[in-house]
């Protein structure tokens, strides 16, 4: 049995172990910014298998997989391939780190702030629907194509920044907002199936999630309307809801989020393009 170890960044693999590669060329690939909480998209020879830190992924029958870097990872994630003829691979992937903006925002109603007793059992239950509905582990590969943005309009909050909502310290934004006017159509960025559709979560209001196979989800936040329910399939670019305010918002914008399972990634790096279009 041939096992071989190939460590790679996203910056240069050949300036880390050129003999290695070269010496052995690997039938692994990955694809994606390689930058803290980036999707990467991998494949592998078919009929290969594969765990990530150890941990067996899903693998699709022409060998590719997915997996996420954290938003604040440092260390690297290690990839094994066994493949189909015997030959074992090893890739250590390390992500390039990020600088994440610190962000203000005021104005917000106070009660989304610091809400009730009542309201945060409310947020803790609707928090575990979304979890739950993030296990799946389906087998469409519609997340290994770059997704369209879901609306044009202007990135009005980053993924990763640190927030201060009416002046108080919270967890950083795991998502993109990108202001729009109110009730403008919110495109499916991928094929995809909807597993998750409530009108109106406390924090979120209007909240749609998409399982786009090997668990990548992406989320759509604040609708005032939704276009769509749970099960129904959707094609790239067809319409799932309207751009709203609900929940804790400002004014009317759309949150667009990624997931790997439970882990939060930035949908931006994984855009067609860096920026939507202007509105």
């Amino acid at each position: 049995m041939i096992s071989r170890r190939l460590f790679v960044s996203s910056a240069a693999a050949l300036s880390v172990a050129p003999r290695a590669v070269l010496a052995t060329p690997s039938r692994v690939s990955f694809s994606g910014s390689m930058e803290q909480a980036s999707l990467v998209i991998g494949r592998a020879p078919a009929g290969s298998k594969v765990t990530v830190n150890g941990t067996p992924v899903l693998v699709s029958a022409d060998g590719t997989f997915a997996f996420g870097f954290e938003y604040d990872q440092t260390n690297a994630t290690r990839v094994t391939a066994q493949l189909a003829d015997g030959a074992n691979e090893t890739h250590d992937l390390l992500p390039t780190i990020r600088k994440y903006e610190l962000q203000e925002v005021n104005g917000l109603p106070e009660k989304t702030v610091t809400p009730s007793p009542e309201e945060v059992e409310r947020i803790h239950r609707e928090n575990a629907m979304v979890a739950e509905a993030r296990k799946r582990d389906s087998a469409g590969v519609a997340f290994a194509e770059p997704f369209d943005w879901p609306i044009a309009g202007i990135i009005s909050s980053p993924f990763g920044s640190q927030r201060k909502l009416n002046g108080e310290l919270q967890a950083p934004h795991f998502g993109v907002d990108i202001a729009a006017n109110a009730n403008t159509p919110i495109h499916a960025p991928a094929d995809g199936t909807v597993v998750l559709a409530e009108p109106d979560f406390f924090l979120t209001g209007g909240t749609t999630l998409l399982d786009h196979g090997h668990g990548v989800f992406t989320s759509y936040l604040h609708q005032n309307t939704l276009k769509v329910a749970v099960g129904q399939a959707v094609k790239r670019g067809d319409v799932i809801g309207l751009v709203g305010m609900k929940g804790r918002a400002t004014g009317p914008h759309l949150h667009w989020g990624l997931n790997w399972f439970q882990m939060r990634l930035d949908p931006s790096l994984s855009a067609r393009t860096p920026l939507p279009a202007r509105a």
